[in-house]
Formats: C-alpha cells, sequence, structure tokens
C-alpha cells in the first residue's frame, strides 16, 4: 500500500486530520468512516478491489479544541515565506531573530520572532530594531489556525482537496 495522505472530515465535511491509506481504510471497513472521494485506483486483493481512499468522513461526529500552530523554527519560516524580514532574501539558509531581544526582556512568542538571514542577525545583534538601524519588512503575527494553512502545503499533491479546505 502506498504511504499517499488522506484528508480525513468530521461529520459536518470540516477538515480534522490527515492519515494514511491503510489507516483510512481501516477506519472504512470498520464503518467508522465513508469515502468521499477516490482519486488515486484500487488496492486489488484476493477477493475484491478497495478503492483507495483520497477523503474520508467520519460516521459520527468528532468534538475537539481548535489547533494551534506551535511556536517552532520550522514554522517561523514557514509563516515568513521562507523570505529575511529585514532584507527581502528568500532562502532556506535562515536563522530565528528575535525582534525584542531576549536579554531586554523580549519573550519567545509568534509576535517576537521573525526569520532572518545570518547576515542581517549578526547586523542587528542583540540590540533593538531602532538602535541597529533595521526595519521589518512585515510585522511578525501568529499564523492562522485554519485547515487551509494547517493542510494547505499538500495541495499540490491533492488537488481534490480543495472545495474542503477552502472555507474552513
Amino acid at each position: 500500500m502506498q504511504k499517499a495522505p488522506v484528508l480525513v472530515l468530521n461529520a459536518n465535511f470540516e477538515p480534522i486530520n490527515i492519515c494514511n491509506i491503510k489507516r483510512a481504510i481501516g477506519l472504512i471497513l470498520s464503518g467508522k468512516a465513508a469515502m468521499v472521494a477516490n482519486g488515486r485506483g484500487y488496492i486489488h486483493t484476493i477477493s475484491k478491489l478497495i478503492p483507495e481512499p483520497s477523503i474520508i468522513r467520519l460516521e459520527y461526529m468528532v468534538h475537539r479544541p481548535r489547533p494551534h500552530i506551535r511556536l517552532t523554527r520550522r514554522e517561523v519560516f514557514r509563516r515568513d515565506n521562507f523570505t529575511c524580514q529585514y532584507c527581502g532574501q528568500h532562502t532556506t539558509n535562515l536563522t530565528i531573530d528575535h525582534v525584542q531581544p531576549k536579554h531586554l526582556g523580549g519573550e519567545h512568542i509568534w509576535t517576537n520572532v521573525v526569520a532572518a538571514c545570518p547576515f542581517c542577525n549578526h547586523r542587528k545583534g542583540g540590540r533593538r530594531l531602532t538602535e541597529s538601524q533595521l526595519k521589518l519588512i512585515r510585522q511578525p503575527i501568529e499564523p492562522p489556525s485554519n485547515a487551509n494553512y494547517l493542510y494547505g502545503s499538500q495541495l499540490y499533491e491533492n488537488n481534490e482537496w480543495k472545495p474542503f479546505l477552502i472555507g474552513w
């Protein structure tokens, strides 16, 4: 079986997770989920053909709190589109910079961290923005925790997910 991602929808068609094909087929065969879209073909067993799901919908409503994006290096780079927030250079060689340095009372929160190239980060050093004479291209904010941001990075492989991710 392939390890292609499968979008899991709640009973109200809200996207809640991504799982693999093996897990999705297990949920379908146990009656806990129904297939919404088959965009990948079939799995051949001895006695029958099982469609490979691309999107499944749970038969029952799952109540869970809204997800929050964890503050990690990868998510900061993703939020800032792999672009230095001081000079605008688009690169994968980035560092994390605290706008208000931690030793001057700055916190490690979404609104105080940005992606910076090593040159700009070194140039700013442990100083405030006004002292270093650098300006931010874009003010840092916490990224949205909507389905389009959470699962949108996989849309290029799974185009059939688009109607289910837009609007949530």
